[in-house]
């Protein structure tokens, strides 16, 4: 009797060893394979053991249409669903489909696989949404990952959902949820964003709320603050100065804190001014000490005034330059917030973010000679000793007095 060949071995083996259904990625897990086919609509993933996949061809493109990847590359995507006809796994970010009649429904609610609907009116707790002709449901608890007041906004509005009940017969009920969707789909967002999240990234986001000490932004999945000192280097009273709800816009990764429970969020700081040139870096060539400069009354304090020259360049009058000779005892005896203002820059320090200023416009004609520029406060270089010619001739000036 000869021995068997490899490929009966390997016939036993599929026999003795099924593969196994627990095995197999389920909705939302991350899988690694290799495109063996693409078409106009369609490209096919070999994902190993026998295991196959469908992705749509757009998923594989830029923003310019362009293919990012050929076949034979390997490609790391997502589980979304699973074709219950010929077993294939739906990969990538796809959209739901329109479906004809209750039996392809039904179909998609069975396999988990998102339906397209339109948003045909709002009515009491949610909105109701025509999905192949047939009526559904969508509690305003399920439209959005976020509350949405005015549910009427997305009347007309194609959208995608899961179907998450159904019951057929002459009367179907459906049951939808378009926010496991937008969960499932924030979720796979977050793992890339947190791949390349570090401190120092400079990534892309989107304004989702504005508050008083600052703004939210939405980078990926994940959700960041900007601190209001970090919207600019200007002086910000609130956000909405600078910003609005939906922008985008592009920030700086401050610093990262993990997650204080299991299931908590990591606290992410960004940062617009840190992407901004520093304004301290052009203070001394843009206010050269004794030029006069216009500002505006931004704060007073009982030791000065603190005049804005530029965004993010505050000067100082103190209290000594403001009466020109009289005294002051606070500054509001001369000056409001919000005053127009011109001043003459007595000295600058870029180091330490200070620029000295005095009302007193005749300190101008002889304070633009002095380089380099000194604050006031700092030890003035010594004066030089007068020479001995100097003294002599007031010796012979007061013998020639004494003589005559």
């Amino acid at each position: 009797m000869s021995e068997p060949s490899f490929e009966d071995l390997l016939k036993q083996f599929d026999q003795t060893h099924p593969q196994s259904g627990a095995g197999e990625a389920a909705v939302g897990d991350k899988v690694r394979g290799v495109l063996v086919s693409i078409g106009e609509e369609f490209a096919f993933v070999d994902l190993g053991g026998k295991s196959e996949g469908r992705i749509e061809v757009s998923v594989l493109k830029d923003a310019e249409g362009n293919l990012k990847s050929a076949v034979g590359d390997t490609i790391e995507t997502h589980v979304t669903g699973k074709d219950e006809d010929s077993g294939m796994l739906l990969l990538g970010s796809q959209h739901g489909h329109r479906y004809h009649g209750i039996e392809e429904v039904e179909g998609a609610y069975r396999q988990g696989l998102p339906v397209q609907g339109q948003v045909s009116a709002a009515v009491k707790g949610g909105v109701e949404v025509q999905v192949a002709g047939i009526r559904a449901f969508c509690p305003a608890s399920q439209v959005d990952i976020r509350f949405i007041e005015d549910l009427s906004e997305l009347v007309g509005q194609r959208l995608d959902f899961r179907i998450t009940k159904f019951e057929g017969g002459r009367r179907p009920n459906l049951v939808l949820s378009r926010k496991v969707l937008l969960e499932e789909e924030q979720r796979l967002r977050a793992e890339e964003t947190r791949a390349q999240l570090h401190e120092g990234a400079v990534l892309s986001g989107i304004v989702t709320s504005l508050k008083d000490y600052g703004a939210f932004v939405d980078i990926g999945g994940l959700e960041g603050m900007i601190h209001i000192s970090q919207l600019a280097f200007g002086h910000v009273k609130h956000p909405s100065e600078i910003l609005s709800v939906g922008q985008p816009v592009e920030v700086s990764v401050l610093r990262i804190e993990p997650p204080s429970g299991p299931k908590g969020r990591e606290k992410i700081a960004l940062s617009i001014r840190a992407l901004a040139r520093d304004p301290w870096q052009e203070a001394a060539e843009n206010f050269p000490v004794g030029q006069r400069v216009s500002g505006r009354v931004s704060r007073l304090q009982p030791f000065g005034a603190f005049i804005e020259l530029a965004p993010g360049i505050d000067g100082l009058v103190h209290i000594s330059e403001l009466g020109a000779g009289r005294r002051v005892n606070h500054p509001s005896e001369v000056l409001n917030v919000g005053d127009p203002v011109e001043a003459t820059v007595l000295g600058v320090d870029s180091e330490r973010r200070r620029i000295s200023l005095s009302l007193d416009d005749t300190k101008g004609s002889d304070l633009g000679a002095q380089t380099p520029a000194v604050m006031p406060g700092t030890p003035a270089a010594e004066a030089p000793e007068k020479t001995m010619g100097s003294f002599g001739a007031l010796l012979q000036e007061s013998l020639k007095k004494g003589q005559s």
